[in-house]
């Protein structure tokens, strides 16, 4: 963990978050990071998310996706449309990590949990583009890296800025990765959480606000992204990347709930600046973990008998909404905020953040 301060120590944010103010103040959610940094072009790595822990695998959550932009991968999504349903671990990582991930998953599953495996897998793995600091085509990410990162999957504080999945990504032209928050709600005399993570590789510098200054339009200097000239400059436009967003939950909500907590995510976005650019993937996955017996997709034995599933009624859902999108702006500025300078691939220099540009 970085000892960074975070965004919430610079800047006043709305809500009021969870202990840790990470995706992890959900019960039951993990995450672990597998980070690779070597010589002057290895900058990538997975992040995994395991939505109840390892000792839930296999245990449904309600779930929906939606996508802004489609110009990114998301697996595994065909099924949860289908079913309503996320029973395993989410990894993110770079575009061409994907199926490495898919692999490493599914090897994964079949050593913890060999009896889940015994059928079918399909995992979720989604993915920005690391290119600009990383040697994308390298294949340096392997299925033991996203095995490590599952490994790994812990409870409380969550590692920010360039970790994991996040390690090689920009975000309006400034160090970008990993960032995550959290929210309380309380409802029907319970208090529950939304967290959030984002593996944060989008938007150009211009375009950046934060708590409603276009500060990105005061930041021009020291632009390299942008103003040095590169071989993927024509195939690349400033602001293209992507950005993945895992929205959790202990509340709850039934799968189209949970997909109409994931559309709000672009909201949150749009606080920070972002348009959604054509070249930028922008995906996004909620879901429940609350109990959901209902969704499992169960042969034998074949059920029998009727299943309960508890709801927030629709009429009650709006301070969910609100809670996803100031935890998705928080997680952006935290990926911001909690980074350094990094030099990769060619001699590429990418710049942190400058915190004083938020203490004034």
């Amino acid at each position: 963990m970085s000892e960074s301060p975070r965004a919430r120590d610079l800047v006043d944010l709305p809500g009021e978050p969870g202990p840790h103010n990470a995706i992890t103040d959900v019960p039951g959610v993990t995450v672990g990071v597998e980070t690779l940094i070597e010589g002057d072009a290895v900058r990538t790595g997975v992040t995994a998310i395991l939505p109840r822990g390892r000792d839930g695998l296999g245990e449904p959550c309600a779930a929906g996706w939606y996508s802004l932009n489609g110009n990114g991968e998301l697996t595994g999504t065909t099924w949860i449309e289908e079913s309503g349903a996320l029973s395993l671990p989410i990894t993110l990582s770079n575009t061409h990590a994907v199926g490495a991930c898919h692999t490493g998953v599914v090897e994964w599953v079949n050593e913890v949990r060999p009896e889940l495996a015994a059928a079918w897998l399909l995992p979720v793995c989604g993915e920005t583009w690391d290119g600009y600091l990383n040697d994308i085509n390298g294949g340096h990410v392997r299925p033991h890296h996203a095995r490590a990162a599952l490994d790994a999957a812990t409870g409380g504080p969550v590692p920010e800025g360039s970790v994991g999945g996040g390690t090689g990504m920009n975000c309006y032209a400034f160090k970008g990765g990993n960032g995550t928050s959290s929210r309380r709600v309380p409802f029907g005399g319970e208090s529950y959480t939304v967290g959030v993570l984002v593996q944060a590789n989008f938007g150009s510098r211009d375009e950046l606000v934060v708590a409603g200054r276009p500060l990105g339009r005061e930041l021009r200097d020291d632009n390299p992204m942008e103003t040095t000239p590169w071989f993927e400059r024509d195939l690349v436009p400033a602001g293209a990347g992507s950005v993945i967003v895992v929205v959790a939950t202990d509340a709850p909500l039934l799968p189209h709930q949970c997909k109409a907590l994931a559309r709000r995510v672009p909201l949150g976005l749009a606080r920070t600046g972002t348009a959604g650019g054509h070249f930028s993937g922008d995906i996004f996955l909620a879901f429940s973990t609350a109990d959901a017996p209902g969704l499992r997709s169960t042969m034998s034995p074949t059920p029998t008998e009727l299943a309960a599933h508890r709801m927030v009624p629709w009429g009650a859902i709006d301070p969910f909404y609100t809670a996803v999108v100031e935890a998705v702006e928080e997680s952006v500025l935290n990926a911001l905020v909690v980074n350094a300078e990094m030099v990769g691939r060619n001699g590429h220099r990418t710049p942190a953040f400058p915190h004083a540009a938020l203490r004034s």
